[in-house]
């Protein structure tokens, strides 16, 4: 074999693997089907400004180990992630905070919102929430899902709200306090210069083969080197033997505008089911670029298809038992690793994919 492992995608969660056990002796090759590196965290820079290409990026963490070795490759600014909803024109903070209850409900203390969120809970009378539509309702009452979650999340995911499961929404912050800030993690910024800096300083020295899909050579890259770490589609890999997971994809539409600030926030969700897009990302406000122009990027959410790309797991009943049958199979590979958002069929947050790769390491090193 010529190399110890091969590197399918040179995202963020392949790119930490190759490093590591670069650094540890083993001789690695990573290919990659795009051109360019740094999977859905590339970043390019144009007008002085750093475009995230495949949506926002914003790193946090609490893991105060994973923050210290993300560091090692960037300097992080003091970005905070503070969204803004729009529902047909009406604008609210976001994270659901007091400062989106007195924009809602014209109140001012948190015993006035905890008022009005039991009684719109007691008027649907859920005891016990069984999909997405239930638990949000049992967490911020009707308004607020009617407004800010209903529209917003069904064209997220293609779905009606009472076909998801109810732990999406509990991914978002409830605050009785007026803070806008939306992650309750330790540690939050953006790395100074963007996120393509950090994947070429884990790349650095290491064999990269760009515009180069593995499965055009399969056999080739079988046989090329003693194990291979995949981080692209599971299912994909195994030739969807059991049928196709499901995934969502998304369009971006990225323009550059004659005005140095187009919305004031770096994003801007739009809530209603009749806005086509889910948000409007304004580039130069994640590094508070100094520019005459502004870039902008509307985000289209779409149902995915073979050959397009995947960006997001449904990890709905139904795909979790699908994706258990394709897990089987990988538990009886020897040589076979599968990694990443796609490989482990996992929502992962950026920091989780640089935890789930040092623990790969210490795995493979162990064996």
């Amino acid at each position: 074999m010529d190399y110890d492992y091969l590197i399918v995608g040179s995202g963020l969660f392949g790119s930490v693997f190759a490093r590591e056990m670069t650094d540890k002796g083993y001789k690695c090759l990573v290919i990659e089907k795009r051109n360019h590196i740094g999977g859905n965290v590339y970043t390019y820079n144009e007008e002085g400004i750093n475009v995230h290409k495949y949506g926002a990026h914003i790193f946090h963490t609490s893991n105060e180990e994973v923050w210290k070795y993300i560091n090692k490759y960037a300097k992080f600014n003091r970005f905070t992630n503070s969204p803004i909803a729009n529902y047909n024109g009406e604008l609210y903070n976001l994270p659901f905070n007091m400062n989106t209850f007195h924009e809602m409900w014209n109140i001012k203390t948190p015993q006035e919102a905890i008022s009005i969120i039991e009684k719109q809970k007691e008027e649907a009378g859920i005891t016990n929430p069984k999909n997405l539509e239930e638990q949000a309702i049992s967490l911020v009452g009707r308004d607020i899902y009617e407004k800010l979650i209903k529209g917003y999340t069904e064209k997220q995911w293609g779905k009606k709200c009472t076909e998801l499961p109810a732990f999406i929404i509990k991914r978002l912050p409830v605050r009785l306090t007026y803070d806008n800030n939306y992650f309750n993690d330790l540690y939050q910024g953006i790395p100074m210069g963007g996120y393509t800096q950090i994947i070429e300083k884990l790349l650095d020295g290491i064999e990269v083969k760009l515009n180069t899909d593995f499965f055009t050579n399969k056999d080739k890259w079988e046989n090329i080197a003693d194990k291979i770490l995949f981080t692209g589609m599971i299912d994909q890999y195994y030739d969807y033997c059991y049928g196709e997971l499901e995934y969502r994809g998304l369009r971006f539409e990225t323009e550059t505008l004659d005005i140095d600030n187009y919305q004031g926030n770096a994003v801007i969700n739009y809530t209603d089911a009749e806005t086509p897009f889910t948000r409007i990302i304004e580039h130069k406000h994640f590094e508070g670029a100094d520019s005459p122009k502004t870039i902008i990027t509307h985000e289209y959410p779409q149902n995915w298809e073979k050959g397009m790309e995947a960006y997001y797991p449904v990890n709905n009943d139904k795909n979790n038992k699908l994706f258990e049958k394709y897990q089987k199979l990988a538990k009886n590979e020897n040589n076979l690793i599968f990694g990443g958002r796609l490989g482990m069929y996992k929502y992962y947050n950026m920091d989780q994919i640089i935890e789930e790769a040092l623990k790969l390491v210490e795995s493979e090193i162990k064996n």
